[in-house]
């Protein structure tokens, strides 16, 4: 059996040619650069740049794999959640392929593709946690199985990514800011500036990254923003994301440990999972907890289609629905 999977949910256009035994045939991911001039991504221009890209990229990832569109078994796509331009192109487009080819199309939680890529290069074991984290959604996940996923905190305002992406903006880095902030942070002081946990002695499991982007402003209006600054305020502002991550997942994992067997495994996935001073921080909770921590494949930690296509094997084959509407606010059932 072959898929073909195509996610456009937010700035990457990415397709993908997946076999069922997994092996990849083609891989494509296209990551737009016109949001770096503004800071952030802009819905319709990276609408406009997956219209102009998708059709390409699918004629290469074709050649690449050696496979003729009428042989593809199956047709995914992202359906959200996601800026609904994007999701509209990706979905449309691959709906109207499986249409001209008289064969299935399945509508794919984001999401959910995120939380499952750990599935694909790991034997996972349940009880399981997963902590997400991307540029839209910072979230934790309870799975009992890959068919009982129960959402058990969020943040309550700006996402991780979004929090990265903004501070970085205030210092005058550029897009997307996750990178550039940890490149800044390596000559850095962390110990410089003392910044705000916010929610890290609430009695739950969320977030929350709005206020600390506020005192990073703050902070940046009293000082002159030099190399030295801008090194320094990177290096803190990143302990403190660790800080806030490392503390909320022993919470939560302490508290899974009174109601599951030790057996628990937790996964990171999601695009700020590819940050190393956040992976240390994970590790350390590792060591001290004895505890599986899991990562997907590089490939398939920021957006893109592999991830949508291994969640089309694992979970959706069977759930086709030509009549599925993309939904930018679609949550993890």
């Amino acid at each position: 059996m072959l898929v073909f999977s195509a996610e456009t949910s937010c700035d990457e256009t990415s397709v993908c040619i997946m076999r069922e035994d997994k092996t990849v045939l083609s891989h494509i991911v296209y990551s737009q650069t016109i949001h770096t001039r503004h800071g952030g991504v802009v819905p319709e221009l990276a609408s406009r740049a997956h219209l102009e890209i998708l059709q390409q990229i699918t004629r290469e990832a074709l050649k690449e794999s050696g496979v003729k569109l009428n042989e593809i078994n199956l047709f995914s796509a992202t359906c959200g959640p996601g800026l609904i331009g994007g999701l509209l192109i990706g979905s449309t487009f691959t709906k109207s392929l499986s249409i001209g080819n008289s064969k299935p199309f399945i509508p794919i939680n984001h999401l959910e593709a995120h939380i499952l890529s750990s599935f694909y290069n790991n034997e996972i074991k349940f009880p399981h946690l997963s902590l997400l984290i991307t540029g839209g959604h910072t979230q934790i996940y309870f799975l009992k199985n890959y068919n009982d996923i129960q959402l058990i905190g969020e943040t309550i305002d700006d996402a991780i990514g979004e929090a990265f992406d903004k501070v970085a903006k205030i210092l005058g880095l550029s897009y997307p800011g996750g990178p550039e902030i940890e490149k800044k942070a390596l000559e850095g002081n962390e110990n410089s500036f003392k910044l705000p946990h916010p929610l890290i002695n609430e009695d739950n499991f969320n977030f929350s990254f709005s206020g600390l982007k506020t005192s990073v402003n703050l902070v940046a209006k009293k000082n002159i923003i030099n190399q030295i600054f801008i090194k320094n305020m990177s290096a803190s502002f990143q302990k403190c994301i660790g800080t806030i991550l490392t503390f909320k997942l022993n919470k939560v994992i302490s508290e899974l440990y009174k109601k599951n067997s030790k057996d628990l495994s937790v996964s990171i996935v999601g695009g700020v999972a590819n940050n190393d001073y956040l992976k240390k921080c994970f590790k350390n909770i590792e060591e001290k907890k004895a505890i599986q921590f899991v990562y997907p494949p590089k490939q398939m930690m920021s957006d893109n289609a592999a991830m949508i296509a291994w969640a089309t094997i694992l979970k959706h084959r069977n759930n086709h629905d030509i009549n599925f509407r993309p939904n930018p606010r679609l949550t993890v059932k």
